[in-house]
């Protein structure tokens, strides 16, 4: 799929604009505070109806006014055009595909975005929440059924806490196997991500990084030694004391072990951040080999994060790829090389203003 436009509404500093990008990489230049990152925050918002630069979507809206929209035109793998569009405002979100209104999980669905910024970096040495959430978003674009599987095992658990705060022990014993039925499936979705991520993943560190000993170490959120049923039970003492689900899906998270040990304790600053690299644009490989639905990379303040010489590889990188590419900076020359890298345009943006020179 290719955004062949995009029209732009009161996002941030940006008034009012329209693109029409490149299918291929798009370079966007421009001094700091100019515009850069929030024409990537537009398109985020068009995928996901959430900005990654804020907690509540109605900080990205312009100064003075009530409402913001993005909006785009894209052509589909089998050449059809479809319009798809979002308009927020201080209360609520208005989502459509070919004028149909949409929820928020078909709108990402209909577009995968990958987003790569200076905090994308922390999903190695965050808490676990971050990296769940890297799972999920691959899980999610991996398999249908995972979102239905998610929400009912969100529901359950959130159900079964405030029986556990208000000490109700009976309720809590009957929720238990629901837990378990949705806890299972998420889990079963997860880990069949992870297992098929791993060796794509190292193949795309294989073109950053030396040829190293890389591993994903998955934990499931409970001991793999016992079912999920029988460390409710183990735990159930516990869990009414605290007034909380101790155990389940809530608790998973990964690791990636280099040599054998925790990478975030023995690599480098640079290598930690090439690793990260690696894992989010496995999950666009892998999204591409496995449905053939190509991807969204968005990549912002591109120099502040990698030297020059990762800095060109990357771009080559993601030049052949069959993915479109939006990717800022302060100067064209952070970009490294350009010269070989075909159908690319360079949008100029200052004081909110878009051009492409």
């Amino acid at each position: 799929m290719t955004l062949l436009k995009l029209d732009i509404l009161s996002v941030r500093n940006i008034h009012r604009a329209t693109l029409l990008p490149s299918p291929s990489v798009n370079f966007i230049i421009g001094p700091n505070a100019s515009g850069k990152s929030s024409l990537l925050e537009a398109i985020f918002i068009l995928g996901r109806a959430r900005s990654f630069r804020a907690a509540q979507i109605r900080q990205a809206i312009e100064f003075d006014q009530t409402d913001l929209i993005v909006s785009a035109q894209v052509r589909q793998q089998n050449e059809q055009l479809s319009q798809l569009g979002i308009q927020i405002n201080q209360q609520k979100y208005d989502i459509h595909i070919n004028r149909e209104t949409k929820s928020k999980s078909d709108l990402a669905y209909f577009l995968p975005l990958q987003l790569i910024h200076p905090k994308s970096y922390r999903l190695l040495d965050a808490g676990p929440q971050v990296r769940r959430e890297f799972i999920d978003w691959g899980s999610f674009n991996d398999q249908p059924n995972f979102l239905p599987a998610w929400r009912n095992f969100k529901k359950v658990l959130q159900q079964r806490n405030s029986l556990l705060k208000r000490g109700l022990a009976k309720e809590v014993h009957v929720w238990n196997l629901e837990l378990v039925k949705y806890g299972v499936l998420v889990n079963e979705y997860r880990e069949n991500y992870i297992r098929r991520l791993q060796p794509v993943f190292l193949d795309v560190c294989r073109y950053f990084l030396a040829d190293v000993d890389l591993e994903l170490n998955y934990f499931c959120g409970w001991d793999r030694e016992q079912d999920l049923l029988q460390v409710l039970d183990r735990d159930h003492d516990k869990d009414m004391r605290y007034g909380y689900t101790h155990s389940g899906p809530h608790r998973a998270d990964f690791k990636l072990l280099f040599h054998g040990r925790n990478a975030r304790d023995y690599v480098s600053r640079g290598q930690l951040k090439l690793l990260v690299l690696g894992l989010k644009l496995a999950q666009v490989e892998l999204l591409h080999l496995h449905s053939g639905r190509p991807v969204y990379i968005l990549i912002d303040d591109l120099s502040a994060e990698l030297d020059t010489v990762n800095r060109t590889k990357l771009v080559k990188y993601l030049a052949d790829l069959n993915c479109q590419v939006f990717m800022s900076s302060t100067e064209l020359a952070d970009f490294g090389e350009i010269n070989d890298i075909e159908n690319y345009k360079v949008f100029h943006v200052e004081h909110g203003a878009i051009a492409s020179p």
